[in-house]
């Protein structure tokens, strides 16, 4: 049985740092096998020996790839991620509305109800049509 005491703070303070490696490792072969995958400018040939160079000799497999086409991975993910934004921008400009939405709509209504062009009996319809 294994105890505390026969297991020294070198041998787990070593522990843990392969333990960051291995597991830092693994992120970046995930890392390197989504961008060979995603990219556009590739063709299949060429992301097929990438792949079989990485499985085959993986640790310089993925130093080369990193240094061949680390400013590229940078630039895709870049790229992604401002298509993710825009993407996400135009589906709240959609939902909101191009008016600005509900608030601004209750705007209109309330300064349409002080000048006196319409009654209170409108202004609560169209905060009910705002709001629904």
């Amino acid at each position: 049985m294994l105890f505390a005491a026969d297991y020294p703070f070198l041998d787990l303070f070593w522990s843990m740092i392969i333990f960051f490696c291995w597991v830092a490792w693994i992120w970046m072969v995930i890392a390197i096998f989504s961008d060979i995958f995603r990219r556009h400018d590739a063709s299949g040939g060429k992301k097929a020996i990438w792949c079989a160079f990485l499985i085959l000799v993986p640790f310089l497999g993925a130093l080369i790839y990193l240094i061949v086409n680390g400013d590229g991975m940078a630039e895709r993910q870049r790229e992604r991620v401002q298509q993710s934004e825009s993407q996400f921008a135009g589906y709240v400009q959609s939902v909101a509305g191009a008016n600005g939405g509900s608030a601004s709509e209750l705007t209109k209504a309330k300064a349409l109800l002080d000048d006196g062009t319409i009654t209170q009996a409108e202004f609560d319809t169209l905060k009910a049509k705002a709001l629904a």
